[in-house]
């Protein structure tokens, strides 16, 4: 599955069946850069059992407000619409793939 853009209007439409990582990033966001290929990789591996989401902080701050994101990039993993665990900066693609595995 491709990666999605989400809007605040989409967002709780977005996370509320199945698993979702949402990545909470600002395209000035030097981390969040490092952090995109390697969603990207975490998309083409396990891509079918998760939506991975980018929700761009400066443009929706309504969402980013509502679950606290006080620094990007923020990853946040939802399941039936329950936040379920959260990572704050660059993660490493195994430790990403054992997170949403944790949770199917």
């Amino acid at each position: 599955m491709a990666i999605v853009n989400v809007s605040d209007a989409e967002f709780q439409n977005t996370v509320r069946e199945g698993l979702v990582l949402v990545d909470f990033w600002a395209p000035w966001c030097g981390p969040c850069k490092i952090i995109a290929p390697i969603l990207e990789e975490l998309s083409g591996s396990i891509g079918d059992a998760v939506t991975i989401a980018k929700v761009n902080v400066d443009d929706n701050p309504e969402s980013a407000g509502r679950y606290g994101i006080m620094s990007i990039p923020t990853l946040k993993l939802f399941k039936d619409g329950v936040d379920v665990a959260t990572y704050v900066g660059v993660r490493p693609l195994a430790e990403l793939e054992a997170a949403v595995k944790a949770h199917l």
